[in-house]
């Protein structure tokens, strides 16, 4: 662990690399890479010839409008547009777009889909997932729809999907409101809205999908379209978890909720400490009954050593006495806790680029002792173990919510994809340095997230057919265990919305 300060741990400036922090965006805006149907990305189903997409670049840039922007490689833009938080998801794309309207955006869709080139759509690119948010073919980034509008009548913000979470708060603080957006610093909003969004504010509300009024949708065709409830319910489900396979998103509409300070931030613990840590978190996870209070306990192996750093949230200036003093009486190596804004908060646990790396997930039912007991195990297992493949950070993020998280959706989503029971989802994040050890790493992920499952089961945990949460799992992770018996819906309203399968030519998720 990088301390900032010799004495005392300032975990506001920490490295979130160092954290071992979960992101929840991992899929970008939309996602890209040339996919295959019924599957993550993979394939190449599209113009693959680099003459043929520098085609494709040269007619985008004589089409589109002056508030857009083609760029090529060795500009900083194209740099910009084709990097990712971790490294091993960056791809090398032929160009670059930066669109500056819908209305470009539907000029760019309906070009790539005639020449049927490869296409990538980027957010935040906090996706670990290649291909979901990159390409070697034609790269779009959304960094131009960049502003927040609030709306005071309907309670609503319109977001633009090219922005990360510290930004859309920063907007927000003037009018005393927030969203039910991202935990840590440096998460892109959309593709962590269109996967779900577990958010500090879901025992309360629900997953940030859940707040979603209404999208501004570029379909496959090129058509704008606005897509409420009302007027699009098909689409409207199929958004709310569905990621790009039904064009591109370029403005979120969302409930917006008044708020002033908040308590919390992060508490470090050393691993002489883990027995009295390990139960506080399963006893936060079994008793507690305030909505307003949550956890994010992240479990981290570097340096050869384990530590936990736990962050800690309640919706109000003060939390009640008696409810994170469990916690606060054990022994720590530092701490940042104090009454704060709600981006303050957020900041606390910052989340930059890093080296290469991978996350991946387990689904479970209860946080019990048994189980936080396994996830440290494996920490421990998983950090010695890869420490000679070039290990940077192993980490595996403990986050406890209710079980009726998932009843607060107004209409049915395509995620998850039934409203009980309220499953929990278990972050793995894997950190390393070698491109030689990707395929290591990623079998470490898979192996560990297994038995991580295997134990729950043993318990007594019905979670064999779980749905696992398609913001954090690998890529290969087959579909239907994301989508369960809403997939047939989803595959049917594709169909119907992208007869020719444009929104194929970009990686992700595909249906």
């Amino acid at each position: 662990m990088v301390w900032k300060i010799s004495t005392i741990v300032a975990l506001a400036t920490l490295l979130p690399s160092t954290l071992g922090l979960p992101s929840d965006d991992k899929t970008g805006s939309s996602s890209g890479g040339p996919g295959k149907s019924g599957n993550s990305s993979g394939g190449n189903t599209g113009t693959s010839s680099n003459g043929k997409l520098q085609e494709v670049c040269a007619s985008i840039q004589h089409a589109i409008s002056p508030a857009s922007a083609v760029f090529y490689p060795g500009s900083a833009n194209y740099t910009a547009d084709n990097a990712h938080w971790v490294s091993s998801s960056d791809q090398t794309s032929a160009c670059t777009v930066e669109p500056g309207s819908s209305a470009d955006v539907s000029t760019i869709l309906k070009l790539v889909g005639a020449a049927k080139a490869p296409f990538a759509v980027k957010g935040g690119g906090h996706t670990t997932n290649v291909g979901f948010s990159s390409t070697t073919g034609v790269q779009i980034s959304m960094r131009r729809f960049s502003t927040v509008t609030v709306n005071n009548a309907t309670q609503t913000a319109d977001i633009g999907p090219g922005m990360i979470w510290d930004d859309v708060y920063a907007a927000l603080e003037p009018y005393g409101v927030v969203v039910a957006g991202g935990r840590v610093s440096g998460i892109g909003m959309a593709g962590f809205t269109l996967g779900g969004g577990y958010n500090w504010l879901t025992n309360q509300v629900g997953l940030t999908l859940d707040t979603v009024t209404g999208y501004e949708l570029v379909r496959p065709n090129g058509s704008i379209v606005s897509v409420t409830a009302a007027t699009e319910p098909d689409l409207f489900f199929a958004l709310k978890g569905g990621f790009n396979n039904y064009g591109i998103v370029t403005k979120f509409t969302l409930k917006t909720f008044a708020r002033g300070q908040v308590w919390g931030g992060v508490i470090a613990y050393s691993s002489d400490q883990l027995p009295a840590v390990q139960a506080a978190v399963a006893n936060f996870a079994a008793n507690s009954t305030d909505p307003k209070a949550q956890i994010i306990t992240a479990c981290n192996f570097m340096n050869g050593s384990l530590q936990v750093d736990n962050i800690m949230f309640y919706d109000g200036p003060t939390p009640p006495a008696g409810i994170f003093d469990e916690f606060l009486n054990i022994p720590n190596v530092g701490k940042d806790l104090t009454t704060r804004s709600f981006l303050s908060l957020v900041q606390s646990a910052n989340v930059p680029a890093g080296a290469r790396g991978a996350f991946h997930a387990a689904t479970i039912l209860e946080f019990t002792p048994t189980m936080v007991a396994a996830i440290l195990n494996e920490t421990t297992f998983w950090g010695n173990k890869l420490a000679n493949d070039g290990a940077f950070l192993v980490s595996y993020n403990i986050e406890p919510f209710f079980s009726n998280i998932y009843e607060h959706g107004l209409t049915p989503a395509a995620f998850p994809p039934a409203s009980s029971p309220g499953y929990l989802p278990i972050n793995l994040n894997f950190a390393w340095t070698p491109a030689s050890s990707d395929a290591t790493f990623i079998s470490a992920l898979k192996a560990s997230a297994d038995q991580l499952t295997n134990v729950a089961l043993s318990a007594g945990q019905a979670v064999a057919q779980a749905p696992l949460y398609n913001n954090y799992v690998l890529a290969d992770t087959p579909i239907e265990r994301i989508y369960g018996d809403n997939l047939a819906r989803l595959q049917a309203i594709k169909a119907q919305v992208d007869p020719t399968n444009v929104m194929g030519l970009a990686g992700g998720w595909k249906f």
